[in-house]
């Protein structure tokens, strides 16, 4: 059920070019892209450029914070990457040029290329919350873009006095996958009733208003009242500053000393987009979408969360679509073509208890140079959906996850 999105038909000419295409970041969009590249054309030389040996899934991984899922089951590795013809290359790529078309890696190394991928996903504006770093990150973890984080939030919450706290930071979007930190606040949520009764968990809201919102508020009433504290913007949910050695977290009229803080940081395109060039004074990554190429560096194309989309989502299906456009694109680019306008899909699922699930689907279509959604595709849950319906898509959100993994890692 992963999602789709069509491959652009190549020239008999692109089965004779044997240009280099290097790809860096191997999430979702990342990896997805260069098996895609291949496909599409087995002459190109593709480099994928990760950092790690492993890569981390975030969907689902609130529920291994939560205790209801084995982190390991998050885990993949690259061999069927590579097996599929893509050259690997782990460690950091920390300088890129434009001009000379070339990528340094942390080694000194440069590796050419025709055109050039970044999925760089998300980095964190560490300057945006006073008392927050890299290093309060080690306390009062923000667990959104790695395993360690992961497990280090998951930790803390199941070490926890029965009775204590739990305070989760959301904050303003533009953000990866905006439902998530509400579905972790809910699954969260059921752990502390079904194991510790007393404690509570309070969702701390930059906004006043987020995907879902009558779904999710719905189910806590149902499910969590007591248990599940929401405060929104106008109430107080704006967290203006953390102190570590303390434990506080600061809003507008309230300080908050929770046994375990997660504080989720305002974030941007990852710092190699910046390195290379394709964001913007807004910290992402504008791009033509026909063919994710960047608009501010020719022949840098930009997929995944760091790209500016319009109304296309920031979410793992979203980058998995993007990835088979991109590379489509540039199969068709390289052969001399002109790429036809795609239509990418995106389908995201949020778990509020292991069986009960909600969920949004779209198409999305170029339109005046941004992503639009198809009139009559937005497909999100009933609010008022009966409890074996949310069974049924707490079980879909297990095989979508095993279906998109498998696309990408399997």
């Amino acid at each position: 059920m992963a999602a789709s999105a069509a491959i652009f038909p190549i020239p008999a000419v692109a089965q004779d070019v044997n240009a280099r295409v290097i790809v860096v970041g191997g999430g979702f969009g990342g990896a997805a892209c260069a098996r895609a590249l291949k496909r599409a054309n087995p002459r190109l030389s593709v480099t994928l450029v990760e950092t790690n040996r492993t890569f981390t899934a975030c969907p689902l991984s609130n529920a291994a914070i939560a205790g209801l899922r084995d982190l390991k089951l998050q885990d993949f590795g690259y061999d069927r990457v590579a097996a599929a013809g893509v050259g690997m290359e782990f460690g950091a790529a920390t300088a890129i040029d434009p001009t000379a078309k070339n990528v340094t890696l942390a080694d000194g190394r440069k590796l050419g290329y025709e055109r050039l991928v970044l999925a760089p996903g998300i980095d964190f504006r560490w300057d945006a919350l006073p008392g927050y770093s890299p290093a309060a990150a080690d306390v009062m973890p923000h667990a959104w873009k790695d395993g360690d984080q992961i497990a280090l939030l998951a930790k803390q919450i199941a070490a926890m006095d029965d009775g204590s706290t739990v305070v989760v930071s959301v904050p303003v979007t533009p953000s990866r996958c905006p439902p998530a930190p509400y579905e972790r606040a809910s699954l969260i949520a059921y752990m502390l009733k079904t194991r510790k009764p007393r404690s509570k968990v309070i969702v701390l809201d930059a906004k006043d208003s987020f995907t879902m919102q009558r779904q999710f508020q719905g189910a806590w009433k149902a499910l969590y009242p007591g248990v599940l504290e929401y405060v929104a913007l106008s109430d107080g949910g704006l967290v203006t500053s953390v102190d570590v050695a303390s434990r506080t977290v600061v809003t507008d009229f309230d300080k908050y000393n929770p046994a375990v803080a997660n504080i989720i940081p305002q974030q941007r395109a990852g710092r190699i987009a910046e390195i290379a060039g394709v964001a913007d004074r807004t910290g992402w990554c504008p791009i033509d979408p026909v063919t994710f190429e960047s608009r501010l560096q020719p022949s840098i194309h930009v997929i995944g969360d760091a790209a500016i989309g319009g109304a296309m989502p920031r979410s793992a299906s979203a980058a998995n679509s993007q990835a088979r456009i991109c590379a489509g694109a540039i199969a068709t680019l390289i052969a001399g073509g002109t790429p036809a306008a795609p239509t990418l899909t995106s389908l995201c699922y949020s778990l509020i208890a292991p069986d009960y699930a909600i969920s949004q689907r779209g198409s999305y279509r170029p339109v005046d140079g941004i992503y639009n959604e198809v009139e009559g595709t937005a497909i999100t849950s009933p609010v008022d959906a009966p409890n074996d319906t949310r069974a049924k898509e707490a079980g879909e959100a297990e095989s979508w996850f095993k279906s998109l993994t498998g696309e990408v890692f399997g």
